[in-house]
């Protein structure tokens, strides 16, 4: 593993709340082919190699130890995806090591969970950074999640996981 993936022990170590998401098959390959490229996807469990290129005889780069972390897919190649994690970073993986649920990773700092999509809404839990919390749906500048069991509002823009004019339900 390479020092870039920080993903692991050291980002469940400060968390407020951890999310257990059950794992959920992606379409059939027939059906996969009609999604759309870019999309997210999380990572079903761990570890989860990483390699340089699509398939197994590329070497493995480097090893995500983070169940249900979102994934961007940003190419695809027979049963190999290329993903893209939260730094930017880009490798290969088996489509076997992705779900179609949606997760989402609480950005930069602490964040505020409220109870109705306004600012004003009260308070019903604070998220740490790197917490990753189950995508129910977004409304205009605002997304649903759940972490440990507790729905809340957060803004858009203070998760990383859904696109900035995507519609979640």
């Amino acid at each position: 593993m390479t020092g870039r993936r920080t993903f692991g022990a050291l980002a469940l170590a400060g968390l407020l709340f951890a999310c257990s998401l059950p794992a959920a098959p992606l379409p059939a390959a027939a059906a996969e082919k009609a999604l759309p490229i870019p999309r997210f996807a999380a990572l079903r469990s761990e570890p989860v190699n990483v390699r340089t290129g699509p398939g197994e005889r590329y070497p493995i780069d480097w090893i995500f130890n983070r169940k249900d972390l979102p994934v961007e897919i940003v190419a695809e190649f027979e049963n190999w995806r290329k993903i893209r994690d939260v730094e930017g970073a880009e490798g290969w993986v088996h489509q076997r090591m992705l779900v179609g649920k949606r997760s989402v990773l609480v950005r930069d700092k602490i964040r505020e969970m409220h109870e109705k999509p306004e600012q004003a809404s009260p308070v019903v839990a604070r998220a740490e950074p790197n917490v990753v919390a189950r995508l129910q749906e977004c409304q205009g500048g605002w997304c649903r999640i759940e972490a440990q069991g507790i729905p809340g509002w957060v803004r858009r823009n203070e998760i990383w996981g859904v696109y900035p004019n995507e519609t979640v339900q």
